[in-house]
């Protein structure tokens, strides 16, 4: 007689893989840097790491070289990692390099498709509706995903690629200035609220002008120069 077909394998939760140890690492510190649970200054150890974790000390030294390449954190031989503080040079490069993509995507922006607008109202009412909930990290998130839109829908590839290397140090500042500048979350739902009318009316020089005043916004405030 012929075998009886096998059933088919199923998947299970204890079956799926789990991303590599050093992978689970990085994950855990560049998220705690990138939402300040990890702040400017503080001090991560091996041992606290892999305890925090569940993994050895060799996938923690991995992920650790992999984040000091990246500029997150500066290693110290048998003392650790300190997490690096956000600097005046880097917000003046950041906010800088902002300006000139963004305003350049926004006037690109002009006329915009029904596509486009239709995301960016989805976007805004997501950060809206975050904001509402109070989580900090997600509502920068959203608030990067509502400019990158607008950039990718400018459709230069050279610049969408530079625009994606700025998105760490845009999460991190965005935090920062959230924490320090609890009204700072409702006005930018608002002013992204007033770039969205601007690109639906048709006007790119009033959007360019929108994100020159709202980009600009942050230096000044992280800077700790306006109350």
């Amino acid at each position: 007689m012929p075998a009886a077909p096998s059933a088919p394998v199923r998947s299970t939760p204890s079956s799926l893989k789990r991303p590599p140890a050093a992978e689970r690492v990085y994950t855990h510190i560049k998220e705690a840097v990138l939402d300040r649970r990890y702040e400017g200054g503080t001090l991560l150890t091996e041992g606290g790491l892999a305890d925090a974790v569940g993994v050895s000390r060799t996938p923690v030294r991995e992920a650790l070289l992999r984040l000091e390449v990246e500029g997150l954190i500066k290693l110290y031989p048998k003392k650790g990692a300190l997490v690096l503080a956000v600097s005046a040079q880097e917000i003046k490069d950041v906010v800088e390099t902002r300006l000139l993509v963004e305003e350049f995507a926004a006037r690109k922006a002009v006329p915009a498709s029904p596509q486009l607008i239709e995301r960016l109202e989805q976007l805004l009412e997501e950060q809206r509706q975050l904001a509402e909930a109070g989580d900090l990290a997600a509502v920068a998130v959203k608030d990067r995903c509502f400019h990158a839109e607008i950039v990718k829908y400018a459709g230069n590839e050279i610049l969408s690629r530079l625009y994606d290397q700025l998105r760490d140090r845009q999460l991190r500042m965005g935090v920062a200035v959230m924490e320090a500048h609890p009204g700072r979350v409702e006005a930018n739902v608002t002013e992204h609220g007033e770039l969205l009318d601007a690109i639906r009316a048709g006007d790119a020089e009033l959007a360019a002008q929108v994100v020159r005043r709202h980009v600009g916004r942050v230096r000044v405030l992280v800077r700790g120069e306006d109350r």
